[in-house]
């Protein structure tokens, strides 16, 4: 999920589309929580994403503000906002899922749709949205997939969903309605953001016209997109991003014979919450295991000109916040890609602090070890891991608090050195 546990989402609903943000369950103490972008009784959805970027810039006054990862969202730019596919649920169109033959497409978004759904009713505390799934034990299928809908039983099955939709959707859909809310937003905030949106689809190169102008494209990388990613190829040195719940760090990490190096000493991690700030500190000297890298003079020396650009490639990117939480919850909730992401910055941290506890916990012998193994080393003939997982859960947090342990955060370098 992006960053990490609160999630951009489109609800297709009866005036329209609009666009709002999800926090799946989390756990604060000994409390577990769910909420949705609103205050009070009310929903906030807007029809843009700019108008969502906007007001999440602007407001400080609604049911997300005390979520773990609100200063990460809160911080996105607008097109980092854009719902990805997977969370785009078209409550209108249920009913004409149901109005066919089941397939595996059909019946895995009728799912998740659904699923939402019952989401937002226990939320809202919408008693229409709880009766109708109480009502209707025949949805407890759909989590079988379309296997369950196979032959007359399984026809009959489906038939029987596609009643209950018939019946009681309409006032699904009305009381979701009644407490969605569209508040007023700043309009210069939202020029702002589609600014942003606008220059990002500027952005994006037609595939198309890339294959006809393949001369032009090579021009294009060569003299400008790639002149910071093969400097820093070229000496074998990675500008890194680590997003924790304390916030967002940067810094520098290497291999020398496989093994990794960090901008830091004896195992703790020098970290910025800013590229600028990491860029002023690399212009000076310092002592730190880096700088026994054999090309770390062209980074200084490009810090010292002003020449060098501190630009993060995606590879590079560590989100921990909500792996815990969607760990908790199970296989199905788990980025796979994040997990994948900080499974190897936990790692390298460790064996960089020449620590074998992650080692250790991710063994495949130890819970937590075999459900990791199990979700980025899929294989259909293996047992699938069994609920519930907060042992697993509680294992990961102890591992992430340890790699936090290990920054140390630099501050005052993001001012201006006279």
């Amino acid at each position: 999920m992006a960053s990490g546990d609160i999630v951009p989402i489109e609800l297709g609903l009866t005036n329209g589309d609009l666009v709002t943000l999800w926090a799946p369950r989390w756990r604060d103490g000994d409390d577990e929580w769910e909420a949705f972008l609103g205050h009070e009784d009310s929903l906030y959805g807007f029809e843009t994403v700019a108008e969502l970027a906007a007001f999440i810039r602007n407001n400080a006054d609604n049911d997300l503000v005390d979520h773990p990862a609100w200063k990460i969202i809160a911080g996105l730019s607008a097109a980092e906002l854009e719902p990805e596919e997977q969370y785009v649920f078209d409550l209108v169109g249920v009913m004409e899922l149901v109005a066919g033959d089941p397939d595996a497409e059909i019946v895995g978004e009728l799912e998740e749709t659904l699923d939402m759904v019952r989401n937002i009713g226990e939320v809202c505390e919408l008693d229409v949205v709880t009766k109708f799934f109480g009502s209707h034990p025949a949805l407890g299928a759909l989590p079988g997939g379309v296997g369950a809908f196979v032959g007359q039983e399984g026809g009959e099955l489906w038939d029987q969903i596609g009643a209950a939709i018939n019946k009681d959707w309409d006032a699904v859909l009305d009381a979701i309605d009644s407490v969605v809310e569209s508040p007023d937003v700043d309009a210069d905030a939202v020029a702002i953001a589609e600014a942003e949106l606008l220059a990002a689809e500027e952005n994006i190169v037609d595939a198309e016209d890339a294959a006809e102008t393949d001369e032009d494209i090579e021009q294009v990388d060569l003299d400008d997109e790639d002149d910071d990613e093969s400097f820093w190829h070229d000496v074998g040195i990675d500008p890194v991003k680590i997003i924790t719940s304390d916030g967002i760090y940067f810094t520098l990490r290497c291999y020398l014979d496989d093994e990794p190096v960090f901008l830091g000493t004896d195992g703790t991690i020098t970290v910025f919450t800013s590229e600028r700030a990491l860029a002023r500190y690399l212009a000076d000297d310092h002592e730190h295991d880096l700088a026994q890298v054999s090309t770390y003079g062209e980074v200084q020396t490009a810090a010292i000109d002003g020449s060098l650009e501190v630009e993060v490639t995606d590879e590079n990117v560590y989100v921990l916040p909500g792996l815990a939480d969607d760990l908790a919850t199970g296989p199905k909730a788990v980025d796979v890609e994040q997990l994948d992401l900080a499974v190897e910055l936990l790692t390298d941290a460790a064996d960089y602090a020449e620590d074998d506890a992650v080692e250790t916990a991710l063994a495949p012998s130890t819970p937590l070890g075999w459900y990791v193994s199990y979700l980025l080393n899929p294989d259909p003939s293996r047992l699938a891991p069994s609920a519930p997982f907060d042992a697993e859960a509680a294992q990961w947090r102890v591992l992430e608090q340890a790699l936090e342990a290990r920054l140390e955060v630099q501050k005052g370098w993001d001012l201006t050195k006279s």
